[in-house]
This record gives structure tokens, C-alpha cells and sequence, in this order.
């Protein structure tokens, strides 16, 4: 451990100089500024000794705190944040101009330092000929005090400054305040923003006179530097104003690598155990504190010097932390009741949001000094160097993995109620609500996880003569009892189950825990999450869907580890539907998943493969699926460019004697005219597909000819055509009408995004009005259709064609909607569906609709949403609704409920039919789905 503390530059605040509200650091320059030697407020002689003595404890901070601390975090690491701080790079030197910087980043990555070593630079004399003053407040001291004025809170500790104060803020242009740790500010909310308060000299509440400074109520013209983790950035949001964010990364991957290099020395073992940590995402993030950094070495390190495997080790952080800790004591030690106190004060802190501890608190939880005194002695806990009543631990992680062994420990009877100590129970500790007021809370629930390990448990309590509590696992359970089927997860709850579940690495817990899940949908985003999946999901013996999706990076060509990591997408045979979406596989993930699917213990009824690369993935899946006979849905969406081979899979699968296919989708696929022909003569042959989907196709008019030509045969068995933004035109239109004569099997059709327009239209009509057609649903959305078009489809409507769904969304008909309501005014007309959504539609023309809907005994649904049909338009459609509605039982529109007449018309509208449902919010700004209507 012995460069373990130098690398920790910022856990704890050791000299009284920082951890004390109010320090005020004065250049170490002879000569004052002009405004200090005219000062009246003292004598010359007596302002000298102060300035004498001030200089002194100046040197004295500088030379035996601050040269430690700052050369233990790398150099490089301080100036890469350093060169964006505005003050310390003036654009105009001698113009200070009164900047908020705020420096954010996860706990233990260096903000406390850099601030630090940016007010030795403010004040720093070969930077500045003129005096600065850099003051320091500690949000973590701040909690603690009354109230008091402004002037004596930056003044506590420096008594012989008090009469030289209002010299100092009569000069506020030259004054840094560094506000370090702003999110261990503990105050309600909006305690900051109220009271806001100018005068230096009035007593106010410490939270108040923080507030009026961020805010620049009180002393408008200083300089402001502000370190806080990201909690905090929203309140802070409300308080600065043209604040400049830096974020402070910490250790950087190079900088990682560099350490592991600096601690094992041999190049070998350091690059061995830098990969171990990186193949765990959660803990390599964590590495960007130099402090955890230390924890992985030091532990790894003594696990290869003992020839034993540290590969298990890294698997978890529980794990991690666990033997770090054990390796720090023998075997058999007895040190139940130094662990205990321990784990006592890290909950009490972490409860209260605390990361430093004082003597009170451990007085408070009856903890004696003598009690931690091993700790101390290696480093896990630290005391101040000045302040010797104030401690803190190693970093926050470490904390966290302390408080849930405070949970985890047998407690004798005394110890049983936390809330003596202000600290919540196990369904406390995981609970939402608590996690939101106290997101440290999260990281704990998984080491508590991890601490329900069998083999984690007798090692804990080989090292230390301590006993774990039995009752943790059944509480555990407890607080997941939510996980029933009937109670779906969100994505992020799920991921939090799963994270917690592969930290137990316990199979059997794994197994209870998501026994009730049916279906998930889950974002993998990194490789630790695709391992919690892994890890817990193949547990699942009765799920029936899962929906992946996969972010670039996640599988990783060659690296073998991550191949067993998709057993859980088969891995029982209940799963019936499976979705991957908008994903980055590699071809050894796409192998062993085809791999599965092959299997006859695999039951797949629908699978969706939309937008996933690479390319040849598709090809891949076709193959997999020929001869799956429970396979009756399929997807294959995404640009892909269709090779023979892909083309000649697909038409031979369903070619296959065993094909039970009955709905597939193709989508974003680019084909020839020759690739067509194959595919549509193979669907002559095939009698199970009923429904087709060809949507952003590049199929033009010719190969639309050629599936025409096919849906003429009197054996296809096709009752659902999609066509969508196929690129098609008026001419395939003409084709595509004989087709509605011929098929006594086609029911529903989709044309939606293909420029038919009006010419278009008027040949489907001529299809339409054929006793023959047997078509109920006609998607037309966005097909460039005017009033014109409507006309015709007017006239097919009123000779009681079979047409009972029709969509005209995003086509501008305007006018065309006094023609369609001839229809609907006439008994002859079936329609029950009509969708106008987004058509441009006028308010000139709605009594007229509202007349028809009266006397049409029919339509159920009519859909007007995104259309202006203005408040009079509204008035007019609602005047003849509240009479009666005839067949009506959906209406979806835009209304404006805030005025009064058309509130007052609603509510006698749904009186007048309690059946009919109105919409009043259907003005989204993008069109529904065509799949919607269409089915």
C-alpha cells in the first residue's frame, strides 16, 4: 500500500487550512496592495505582523501540505484540466474578469486537488503583480455551523483578519472563492435560492449567504470556482449564471495503464492485471479515481506473488473489495468488533451523506479511536493531518462496500435497530425513493448483493472471527419480491436487478429472483451489462420475449469470453419472440445465436431483425431459419444490399416443405428486377404466407408487376399487401386494380408514400367498384392525393364497394372533406374507419361532417388529429355532436380546451353519448403508424 496513499490526492482534507470553513491564503509577495496599506481599520505596525505571520502559515501551508498531495496526482492529469480554467488564462492580462467555473466529476478523481492548486495559482506572485486572496469553503464544514454573517464565515479561523475584512471585500474583482463539495451541502430544496441576501455584515443561515454568493448577490464582482459531483448540477443550474463546466476525468485509460505499470513493474503482470479491470466496465470506471487504481493493484499484485488465479477476483467489485480487504489481515484475527465499528460509521456517513467524519459521530455511534486503529494503520480509513478528529475513508466505493457490510454482519441484539443511528433497513436501502434522495444508496444494494455469495461469506468470516447475518438472502428476496409478471420492470430497473444478481454470482438466487419474468426488453450497452444478462437470464425458464438491442462495441470479434454471453436468447423452450433491433453484432455472436435458434429445443414463433449489422448477419438468420417449423413471423429490416445467396436462403426457405411462415416483413432491401422474379415465382408455390410486407423497398413498377402477375395465380394465398414507399407511380396502380378484381383472398393493402396521386386513386377505384373486390382495408397515407382523389373514392364508396378502413393521412385534400362526407351521408357507404390525420382540413366544412356523422350508422372511428380546425370549426362539429352520434364511438382531434364555450360543448357532447370517447390531444407530430390501421 505504500503508493497506494500518494495516489490518493483528494479523499480526505487534511490540513485544518481546508476542511475548516473560511481559509483565506494571501500571495506571498511583501508588498500588499494599495487598498490594504491606505486601510484605516488598523495600524501600520499591527497590519504588518499580521501580514508577517499571515505570509508564514502561507509557507508553511504550501511547503508541507500541499507539495505532497499535489505531486501524488499526476502532473499531466493537473495541467489537462488546468489550461481550461478561464482566470488562470487571462485573454487580457490585468483584466480580471468575474468568472463561475464548475469543476464536476465522479467522487476521488482530483476535483478538491485541482481546486486546490488553482487558488495557489491565483495568488501566485510571478502570475499577478497585484495582491489576490483566495478563500476556501468547505461545503462539508458549511453543514455544520449556525448562523452567522458573511464576513465572520470566511474570517472563523483567521480571528487576527476580522479588522482587515472590509478592505479585503472592498476589493472583490481580486478575490477567488473555491465552494468545494457543493453536493454535500445538506439543506432542503430551494434553500439556496430563498432569502437571497447582499450585505456581508447581516446574520443569515450559511446555506443563504452561499446561495447569494453563487448567485452573485453578494459580492457580484469575485471569482467563483465550484467542485461538486453530478448530483448536484441541476440545483446548481438555478443558482450560477454563465457558468463554464469542465469535467474532471481523473485518470485517463492511458493514465490507468501508466499506473499499473509504475506499481507491478513487470511488464507482464501489469499489463495481465490492467486488462483484468478493464474487462470489468463498472470497475474500470471506477479506476478513474487514482485511489481505486491502488485498491486493484494492491490486490491483485499480492494474489499473483501467491501464484493464485486473480482473474475470479475481478469479476465483481464485491469481490475486488472483499479480498482487498482480507489481505490486509491474517486469518483468524478476532476483529469482529473493529469491523463492526467500522461498517457502523461508514453507513452512519453514507446515510447522512457524509464522506468525512468527526469525532461527534463517532462519539454519537459509540465508536472509540482505539477501535479503528488497525484501519488506520493500512490505509483503508484516514484521519487529518491537522484536525485529528476528522476521518475518512480510502474512497466513497470503499464506503459503500462498508455500509453494506454493516448490513450483511450478524448484529448482536443492541445493534438490530439502525434507526438509532439514522440508518434505514435492508426495503429501506433498496428502495426507489431513497435511491433518489441518495444515489450513493445504489452501489450499496449491489454490494449487499454481493455479500449474499456463499464462498464471499466464508472468507469474511475466516479473516475476521465474525458471523454473517443468515436472514440476508430471504430479505433480499423480499425487496425483489416486485418482479411479478404481472408488475412489468422499466429497462432501468431491469438492468439494476440484473447488475445486482451478477454481483451475487450466486445461481441459485439469480434463479428465484427472475423466475416471474416473461418478457424483457433490454439496451446492452457495454460488455458488464451483457455479462449481467448472461449471467441471470438463462435462469429464466419461462421467459416468452425478449427485445435486444445492442451498442456498438459490446461483442467483440475474437474475444471468445463474450460467447456464451447470448445463451440466455434460447436457452429454454418457452421463448417465442424474439426482437434485435439497432444493433452492432460481430459474426461470432451472430454464429452461436443462429447456433441456438437451430436447435430443436427452440421454439421460436416470431422473430424481428431490424436495422442490426453486420450486413451479413441476414444471411446468417435466413439460414438458421430454413425448416423452423414453428417459425410463422418474420422481420428483416435494415439497407441491405441483396446478394444472390441471400436472395436464394430466403427462397428457399420458404420453399421448404417444413415453412409454416404466415407474416413477413422485408424492409430496406434493394433488389433487381431478375432477384424479383425468383422470389415472387417461389410464393406460387408456397401456401402458408398470408401476409407481405415489402416496405422502403426499392421495388419500382416493374418488379410491382411481376408480384401483380404472381397474385393473379388462383392458388396464392395472400390476404395482406404492403407496399409502402416502394417508389411506386400511377402506372403500377393500373396493374394493381386488376388484382383487386381477380383475388378473392387479398383483404387489406397498403400503398402508403408512393406518389400515386389522383390518377392513381382513380384506378384503384375502378378495382374497388367490382363485386368482385373483396379489399376492406386501403392504406393511402402521404400518396400525394388531392380533393380530386377524394371524389373518386367518394363514388366507390357510395356503390357499396367492401371497403371498411380507409386512411388519407398527410395528404392535402383540404376541400376534399365536404366530398367525402357525400359518402358518409350515404347508406351505401361501409366504412367503420376513417383516418384524416394531418390533411389540411378547414373548418368551413365542419357541421357539414358533423351532419354526416349524424346520419351515418356505420363509421366507429374517425381520426381528424393535426388538423386546424380552429375554435369555430370546433364549435360548429361539437353544436351538431351533442344532439346525437350516430354509430360513433371514437373521435380524435385537436381542440382547445381552454376556452370556455368549447369546455362547456365537450362535456355535453360526452353526456349526450356516454359510448363515444374524444381524443382532445391527438395533434403528435408524427403520423401513426400505417401497421396501426393496416391490421
Amino acid at each position: 500500500m505504500s503508493d497506494l496513499h500518494s495516489a490518493n490526492c483528494c479523499v480526505s482534507l487534511t490540513s485544518k487550512y481546508f476542511t475548516e470553513a473560511g481559509q483565506v491564503q494571501e500571495i506571498d509577495n511583501p508588498q500588499l496592495g494599495d487598498a490594504e496599506e491606505d486601510s484605516e481599520l488598523a495600524k501600520p505596525g499591527e497590519k504588518e505582523g499580521r501580514r508577517n505571520s499571515m505570509q508564514k502559515q502561507s509557507l508553511v501551508w504550501k511547503n508541507t501540505f500541499w507539495q505532497g498531495d499535489i505531486d501524488s496526482f499526476h502532473d499531466d492529469v493537473i495541467r489537462r484540466h488546468q489550461q481550461f480554467i478561464p482566470f488562470l488564462n487571462p485573454r487580457t492580462p490585468g483584466k480580471l474578469t468575474p468568472y463561475t467555473v464548475v469543476l464536476h466529476g465522479p467522487a476521488g478523481v482530483g476535483k478538491t486537488t485541482l481546486a486546490k492548486k488553482c487558488m495557489l495559482d491565483w495568488t501566485d506572485c510571478n502570475l499577478s503583480p497585484t495582491v489576490r486572496y483566495a478563500f476556501y469553503l468547505s461545503c462539508k464544514e458549511l453543514s455544520r455551523m449556525g448562523p452567522c454573517s458573511f464576513a465572520e464565515l470566511i474570517s472563523k479561523d483567521w480571528p487576527e483578519l476580522q479588522d482587515d475584512i472590509p478592505s479585503i471585500l472592498a476589493q472583490a474583482q481580486r478575490i477567488l472563492f473555491v465552494v468545494d463539495g457543493l453536493d454535500e451541502l445538506k439543506v432542503p430544496p430551494g434553500a439556496l435560492i430563498q432569502d437571497i441576501c447582499g450585505d456581508w455584515e447581516q446574520q443569515k443561515p450559511v446555506p443563504v449567504l452561499l446561495g447569494s454568493l453563487l448567485k452573485r448577490k453578494m459580492l457580484p464582482k469575485a471569482t467563483l470556482l465550484v467542485t461538486t459531483r453530478p448530483r448536484a448540477l441541476r440545483d446548481l443550474q438555478l443558482l450560477v449564471q454563465q457558468p463554464i463546466y469542465i469535467r474532471v476525468e481523473g485518470f485517463l485509460e492511458s493514465d490507468r495503464r501508466a499506473y499499473f505499470l509504475r506499481h507491478f513493474g513487470d511488464e507482464d503482470q501489469a499489463m495481465r492485471a490492467f486488462e483484468l479491470m478493464r474487462s470489468n466496465a463498472a470497475l474500470f470506471q471506477l479506476g478513474s479515481a487514482p485511489a481505486v487504481c491502488g485498491i486493484v493493484c494492491t490486490t491483485l499484485k499480492l494474489q499473483m506473488e501467491k501464484g493464485e488465479d486473480p482473474a475470479p477476483t475481478c469479476l465483481t467489485s464485491t469481490g475486488l473489495f472483499l479480498r482487498f480487504l482480507c489481505s490486509q489481515f491474517p486469518q483468524g484475527a478476532q476483529l469482529w468488533g473493529a469491523l463492526r465499528a467500522l461498517s457502523l460509521l461508514a453507513a452512519q456517513g453514507l446515510w447522512a451523506q457524509m464522506s468525512v467524519l468527526h469525532g461527534e459521530d463517532l462519539e454519537s455511534a459509540g465508536v472509540q479511536e482505539s477501535d479503528l486503529r488497525l484501519f488506520l494503520d493500512r490505509d483503508i480509513l484516514r484521519q487529518d493531518r491537522v484536525s485529528k478528529g476528522c476521518y475518512s475513508f480510502i474512497h466513497l466505493s470503499f464506503q459503500q462496500f462498508l455500509t453494506a457490510l454493516f448490513y450483511a454482519l450478524e448484529k448482536e441484539e443492541e445493534d438490530r435497530d439502525g434507526h438509532a443511528w439514522d440508518i434505514g433497513d435492508v426495503q429501506k436501502l433498496l428502495s426507489r425513493e431513497e435511491r433518489l434522495k441518495n444515489p450513493d444508496l445504489i452501489q450499496v444494494g449491489r454490494f449487499l448483493f454481493g455479500l449474499a455469495n456463499e464462498k464471499r461469506v466464508t472468507e469474511l468470516e475466516a479473516t475476521f472471527g465474525c458471523r454473517m447475518s443468515p436472514e440476508i438472502k430471504q430479505e433480499l428476496l423480499r425487496c425483489k419480491a416486485n418482479l411479478h409478471a404481472n408488475k412489468p420492470l422499466s429497462m432501468t430497473d431491469l438492468k439494476e436487478v440484473l447488475c445486482c444478481l451478477y454481483e451475487s454470482q450466486e445461481e441459485e438466487l439469480a434463479k428465484v429472483v427472475v423466475a416471474p419474468l416473461k418478457k424483457i426488453s433490454i439496451n446492452l450497452t457495454n460488455t458488464s451489462e451483457m455479462m449481467h444478462c448472461s449471467f441471470s437470464l438463462k435462469q429464466c425458464r419461462d421467459l416468452e420475449k425478449v427485445s435486444l438491442q445492442v451498442a456498438k462495441g459490446v461483442f467483440l470479434e475474437n474475444y471468445v469470453d463474450f460467447e456464451p454471453d447470448i445463451e440466455f436468447e434460447s436457452s429454454n423452450s418457452n421463448l417465442k419472440f424474439l426482437e434485435v433491433k439497432q444493433s452492432f453484432l460481430s459474426d461470432s455472436s451472430v454464429r452461436i445465436l443462429c447456433d441456438h435458434i437451430t436447435r430443436s429445443t427452440c421454439h421460436l414463433q416470431k422473430v424481428e431483425i431490424k436495422n442490426v449489422s453486420p450486413d451479413t448477419a441476414y444471411r446468417d438468420f435466413c439460414l438458421a431459419f430454413i425448416g423452423k417449423r414453428t417459425l410463422t413471423h418474420l422481420t428483416l429490416e435494415g439497407h441491405i444490399e441483396w446478394e444472390r445467396t441471400m436472395l436464394l436462403l430466403l427462397c428457399d426457405l420458404l420453399r421448404n416443405h417444413k415453412c409454416n411462415l404466415q407474416y413477413l416483413r422485408l424492409g430496406g432491401h434493394c433488389a433487381t428486377s431478375e432477384q424479383w422474379v425468383d422470389f415472387f415465382y417461389v410464393l406460387k408455390a408456397n401456401q402458408s404466407l398470408r401476409h407481405l410486407h415489402l416496405s422502403a423497398s426499392v421495388l419500382l413498377d416493374e418488379g410491382a408487376k411481376l408480384l401483380y402477375k404472381t397474385m393473379t395465380h388462383p392458388k396464392h394465398f395472400l390476404q395482406m399487401l404492403s407496399l409502402e414507399n416502394c417508389r411506386l407511380t400511377e402506372a403500377s396502380c393500373k396493374d394493381l386494380a386488376a388484382v383487386l378484381v381477380v383475388s378473392q383472398q387479398l383483404t387489406h393493402l397498403c400503398l402508403a408514400k408512393n406518389p400515386i396521386g389522383d390518377t392513381g386513386v382513380k384506378f384503384l377505384c375502378e378495382g374497388l367498384s367490382y363485386p368482385e373486390c373483396k379489399l376492406q382495408a386501403l392504406v393511402l397515407q402521404q400518396c400525394s392525393i388531392t380533393k380530386r382523389g377524394c371524389r373518386y373514392l367518394s363514388e366507390a364508396l357510395q356503390e357499396a364497394c367492401s371497403l371498411t378502413n380507409l386512411d388519407l393521412s398527410l395528404n392535402q385534400i383540404a376541400r376534399g372533406l365536404w366530398i367525402l362526407c357525400q359518402a358518409l351521408e350515404n347508406p351505401n357507404c361501409n366504412l367503420k374507419h376513417l383516418r384524416l390525420w394531418s390533411c389540411s382540413l378547414m373548418p368551413f366544412y365542419c357541421q357539414h361532417l358533423g351532419s354526416a356523422l349524424i346520419s351515418n350508422q356505420k363509421l366507429e372511428t374517425l381520426d381528424l388529429g393535426q388538423n386546424h380546425l380552429w375554435k369555430s370549426g370546433i364549435i360548429q362539429l361539437f353544436r351538431v355532436l351533442r344532439q346525437r352520434t350516430g354509430s360513433l364511438k371514437t373521435l380524435r382531434l385537436k381542440t382547445y380546451e381552454t376556452n370556455l364555450e368549447i369546455k362547456k360543448l365537450l362535456e355535453e357532447v360526452k353526456e349526450k353519448n356516454p359510448k363515444l370517447t374524444i381524443d382532445c390531444n391527438a395533434s403528435g407530430a408524427t403520423a401513426p403508424p400505417c401497421c396501426d390501421f393496416f391490421c
